[in-house]
């Protein structure tokens, strides 16, 4: 059973939440801070992570850095904040999406599901017709997920980056 951790200080989400997915068949355990969270999500990690981003004690960004340093756990930041600035900081510490209060549980449900699908096809063993990851130093490219990291953290690429960096990853200095 995939299980899920959802951290928010507002016990109406989390109770609402925690009744939709576990009526979608999910186990879910729940923390209202991100302090009480870590160590558990430290612990004993689930399968993705729904993080408020304003929270008591530690709030998203904090959680999700120090989550970073150990595990890529996936995870989907819920907030009120509706700052691009936000979102672009959430990112390139590693969050997986971004879903705003208001929500429509159907809608973050989708989003837990993409996630979970994309986790899960990283985590999948090469098939036949796969091609090589692309080594260069530090950077790591993998065609195969439309994946980049340098020195093992990963880095988000628009797609045409993406489609450029292979050409010139063998030429460096160009």
């Amino acid at each position: 059973m995939t299980t899920l951790a959802l951290v928010d200080d507002d016990e109406n989400i989390v109770a609402s939440l925690k009744i939709f997915f576990e009526a979608e068949g999910y186990q879910v355990r729940t923390y209202h801070d991100g302090l009480t969270a870590l160590g558990a999500l430290t612990d004993s990690p689930p399968d993705l992570a729904i993080l408020d981003v304003k929270m008591p004690k530690m709030d998203g960004m904090e959680l999700l850095k120090r989550l970073r340093q150990t595990s890529e756990l996936p995870v989907i930041f819920l907030t009120s904040k509706d700052e691009e600035i936000d979102e672009v900081i959430g990112f390139n510490i590693g969050a997986d999406d971004f879903v705003r209060k208001p929500c429509s549980n159907r809608l973050l449900s989708e989003r837990v599901k993409a996630v979970l699908r994309r986790s899960r096809s990283a985590d999948s063993s090469p098939e036949e017709g796969d091609v090589k990851p692309i080594v260069r130093g530090r950077l790591t490219l993998d065609p195969n997920r439309h994946s980049c990291s340098w020195d093992g953290h990963p880095v988000r690429l628009t797609v045409p980056a993406f489609l450029i960096l292979p050409a010139l990853a063998p030429r460096p200095g160009l």
